[in-house]
């Protein structure tokens, strides 16, 4: 047994929530919890959406799991004023100097539809929570190994490219997996994405289960439900999810995901976290024997696979699109990074209460973006006019609508660069300098902090790592070595969901942060000029060698530094 294991078997992991309640009505510090409960409380807290692993001793982040991306408009005002009230960094940490582009009080949007803020104490968990229960929202589960946040199309209920409207069944399955002591505790983490849409807006293909769109002829009639996909997963070990044999009704989805939870707990290597993803053992055992134990542990009877209706991939719903409900339109609005204040969600949702209709949500998508929906067309233009609306816009460039950044070095202690601020600036800067062709409206630039890819790099046009990078002059830091060390990045290019799926190629590596603008300049003029017809940025790094790409992106003049236009 390893080391987190003993500690989630000294103490089952939602236990933790009543000792939440007691660190806050005591005040404790970081270094109290751990006299009274030991290390492995970190671990725990983790059942209550709260990390420690930060820079910030005694101060959590704190994340909310939103079903789907799905919120009401009383659930975002909620988010929205607790972020404004509690996420505030303390004076001697700078206070909102401490960011010079979000201020203070902001939360994140992230690539799993959940909000993360930062700078919250442990004394105001139990009034957050309770703002949190009023409106039906929770922390637990929201991050540690258990069923994390499911993920839905942002879209759901909305657009023509759905088959059936899946939010209800993604429901279902968080509300049984939220607080279930019997499922809690899984070897790891544990990521599920259900859709009706045919576009695979959810990302099945990178998640533990994907229930995607199928339709089979069951007793003289058809039906509509899902196919499975298994297996799914970036990070170190990246790996595109097994399609299964089965047909899942949907008022059976709950208890297909609950075989699915119960096989991972009882096959899932619990000795090795390195290896203990259900990735893993789906690669282990084949896809075939992983659904034959799946079908001996549901106690539902599950068809063969029928008609697939997924039939693309979507990255985002950033614009103005027609709902299928007549005279309605959802707005995509693109938010660089995921970052924004507190008091800008509320403002979204006051306007969705002024614009919209009595069915009106805010949803938060999978490229840390969020829509607003049943918005009349007569009242399209006084939304677009909005503040939040003006500066997170429904039009934006390729590369900032585009672009996805995790925590970073900045509040994640795995964090080897800075990347929020990076990647907004970056993004900037690359729409005012790179004049790519007019059909190519999106460019996904997704960076990553360190190896753990929870900014996703893996399947975006150009992906980023963290690294750090020993150079020749006197910039940057110095090492225990005495080599002088800068903030760096491996570089890749090439990667993509949907049909034509695959993970991209790390091309360069621990390339000095300021020699990265450059580089992508130079592989963008060539791009131009060498692409075929609608050729994507993707299909283009794919079927020109790794030593060409290379050779073009060392092109760059390597020691160009300073200013936004080379590093943020």
């Amino acid at each position: 047994m390893n080391t987190v294991e003993r500690w989630k078997q000294e103490q089952h992991p939602l236990d933790v929530i009543e000792n939440v309640y007691e660190y806050a009505e005591g005040d404790f510090s970081f270094e109290e919890i751990e006299a009274q409960a030991g290390d492995g409380e970190w671990e725990r807290l983790k059942w209550a959406g709260m990390y420690a692993h930060g820079r910030q001793d005694d101060y959590f982040m704190l994340r909310t799991k939103v079903p789907g991306g799905f919120l009401t408009p009383e659930q975002a005002e909620a988010i929205g004023t607790v972020a404004d009230e509690y996420a505030t960094a303390p004076e001697e940490h700078g206070g909102e100097a401490q960011n010079a582009i979000w201020g203070d009080a902001f939360l994140d949007l992230t690539t799993r539809q959940d909000v993360q803020m930062h700078w919250i104490a442990v004394t105001d968990i139990p009034a957050i929570w309770d703002t949190y229960e009023a409106v039906g929202l929770t922390t637990i589960q929201g991050c540690g190994d258990s069923a994390r946040n499911v993920l839905g199309c942002p879209a759901a209920g909305l657009d023509d490219h759905e088959c059936f409207d899946a939010q209800p069944v993604i429901d279902a399955v968080s509300d049984f997996f939220t607080n279930n002591r019997e499922y809690a505790n899984l070897p790891r983490k544990f990521k599920m994405t259900i859709t009706g849409c045919q576009e695979d807006c959810a990302q099945s293909q990178i998640n533990d289960v994907g229930l995607v769109p199928a339709r089979k002829h069951v007793d003289g009639e058809d039906i509509y439900g899902f196919h499975a996909r298994v297996g799914g997963g970036l990070s170190d070990g990246p790996r595109m999810a097994s399609n299964i044999d089965v047909f899942i009704r949907p008022e059976d989805a709950v208890e297909f995901c609950r075989a699915v939870a119960q096989t991972f707990k009882e096959l899932g290597d619990r000795t090795n976290r390195g290896l203990c993803r259900m990735r893993y053992l789906v690669q282990q055992m084949g896809p075939s024997t992983f659904e034959a134990a799946v079908r001996d542990r549901c106690d539902v009877d599950l068809h063969s696979r029928g008609q697939d209706l997924t039939r693309g991939y979507r990255g985002d719903h950033v614009g103005v699109h027609p709902q299928k409900q007549d005279g309605l339109f959802y707005v995509g609005f693109n938010v660089i990074a995921g970052r924004m204040g507190g008091d800008e969600l509320t403002a979204v949702a006051r306007a969705a209460k002024k614009y919209g209709t009595d069915d009106t949500s805010i949803r938060l998508a999978t490229d840390q973006n969020f829509l607003l929906t049943h918005i009349p067309e007569d009242n399209l233009s006084a939304l677009l006019n909005e503040p939040f609306a003006r500066k997170y816009e429904h039009n934006p460039g390729p590369f900032a609508r585009g672009v996805v950044g995790c925590t970073g070095s900045e509040f994640c202690s795995y964090g080897i660069i800075e990347t929020k601020k990076r990647v907004y600036r970056w993004a900037r800067a690359l729409d005012r300098q790179i004049a790519t062709p007019d059909d190519l409206s999106v460019v996904r630039m997704h960076m990553s902090g360190c190896s753990a890819s929870c900014a996703q790099p893996q399947i975006a046009d150009i992906g980023f790592r963290g690294e750090t990078v020993v150079v020749d002059d006197s910039e940057g830091s110095t090492n225990e070595a005495g080599d002088n060390i800068t903030e760096g990045m491996d570089v890749g290019l090439g990667g993509s969901l949907g049909p034509d799926n695959e993970f991209l190629d790390w091309v360069a590596h621990a390339v000095p942060a300021q020699a990265v603008i450059p580089a992508l300049q130079q592989l963008f003029t060539v791009f131009t000029e060498e692409r075929d017809p609608d050729e994507r940025f993707y299909e283009w790094a794919r079927r020109v060698s790794n030593d060409r790409l290379r050779r073009i992106m060392q092109r760059a003049d390597a020691n160009v530094s300073g200013g936004v236009a080379h590093d943020g």
